[in-house]
């Protein structure tokens, strides 16, 4: 029995999710394997500028102007 390079088995392992899943599911299910990066508790308060209060009050606001 040959002795496989972790390359091969990298590759071999790829195709055989690619032939088992398909693309769309293989790269699912890689995706399930990644931690990610950073601390989204922190960074999502510079991604949401507005808090859920004014949110549901802009969204209040909107209503009553489309009923007018």
């Amino acid at each position: 029995m040959k002795t496989r390079t972790l390359h091969e088995i990298h590759t071999e392992g790829m195709d055989a999710l690619l032939k088992a899943l398909g693309p769309v599911d293989m790269i699912r299910f890689l995706q399930m394997f990644d931690e990610g990066k950073g601390d989204y508790t922190k960074e999502r308060k510079t991604w949401l500028k507005k808090d859920v209060h004014e949110i549901s009050r802009e969204i209040r606001d909107m209503k009553k102007k489309q009923l007018i």
